[in-house]
């Protein structure tokens, strides 16, 4: 369950879904299920409304990081990410 912003340097507690981001990832699991496979979760970051103007979350193979935006997706481009976004 999400209860705090995703940025360790804030961690404003979740209030309101309204103020900030949502981002939801799938996740692959680091443990095998007994076939053999490898399976996968879904997890949820929030960014409060301050640090997703300046800050996205994105998943990579290291697994999923705080970023930096880009100043065109400051000024309302479209974000590109394997991420959904509210």
């Amino acid at each position: 369950m999400v209860s705090h912003c995703a940025n360790p340097k804030c961690a404003k507690p979740l209030h309101y879904l309204r103020d900030g981001r949502v981002f939801v990832f799938d996740v692959p699991d680091q443990l095998t299920a007994a076939n053999g496979k490898r399976t996968r979760h879904v997890e949820h970051f929030w960014l409060c409304g301050t640090c997703s103007q300046t800050m996205a979350m994105t998943q990579s193979t290291s697994g999923v990081q705080l970023v930096l935006r880009t100043p065109t997706q400051m000024r309302g481009g479209a974000m590109v990410s394997s991420a959904l976004a509210s």
